[in-house]
């Protein structure tokens, strides 16, 4: 494993979570110790005691770490008034690829299999699950307070399929099932083009 670079920018800490980052992604919850995570980082076990007590400790922190920087960039978005809906779907679709890519899409999905059996890493994903899901619901509330009606569905119910519709494409992402018959990025912005196909009716005069 190639060990990271060091920044002189990068706190202690910083490193050990982007340390403990580049281990989980290359060996999975199966192959992290604290031992890798240090080589890694190029520094002393201690340092993650001192830092987060212990592995699990540190696992907490990388999540919240990750979760923290994409609720931020989420939020922006969401909150944009200059952004239609239908964009903002569509930009959605455009930062899934950016977070397997960043490694945070196999963390959460990591983290998601470790809390069945660490009820302290369970409630931590259930806690940034939360988060997504309050953005969701928010964005449900402006589309029905500006196109009206959702049918039998309320703005709960639909921010209680769309955090589970991307997480579900996103265990399919990574255990390469995408195929011709199963288009999973190609569905998800067709939700966006039914989004847009509400907008352009309200907009007709």
């Amino acid at each position: 494993m190639r060990q990271l670079v060091k920044s002189d920018t990068a706190s202690p800490k910083v490193m050990l979570l982007e340390a403990a980052k580049e281990v989980l992604l290359a060996e999975g919850y199966a192959g992290l110790s604290t031992r890798a995570i240090a080589a890694a980082a190029e520094t002393q076990m201690s340092q993650i005691r001192y830092h987060f007590g212990s592995k699990e400790g540190m696992l907490l922190a990388l999540y919240e770490y990750m979760t923290e920087q994409l609720i931020q960039r989420q939020t922006r978005l969401f909150t944009d008034p200059e952004i239609t809906l239908s964009k903002k779907w569509e930009i959605a679709c455009d930062y899934l690829d950016d977070d397997i890519d960043s490694g945070y899409v196999r963390v959460l999905q990591e983290l998601i299999a470790v809390g069945w059996s660490i009820p302290s890493i369970g409630e931590a994903v259930s806690s940034g699950l939360a988060l997504w899901r309050k953005l969701h619901i928010d964005l449900a509330r402006e589309f029905q307070k500006e196109y009206g009606s959702l049918g039998p569905f309320g703005p709960e119910d639909i921010a209680a399929l769309v955090g589970p519709l991307f997480i579900g494409v996103e265990a399919y992402l990574l255990l390469n099932c995408e195929e011709p018959d199963l288009p999973l990025r190609q569905a998800l912005r067709r939700i966006g083009d039914v989004i847009r196909h509400y907008e352009d009716q309200v907009r007709q005069p």
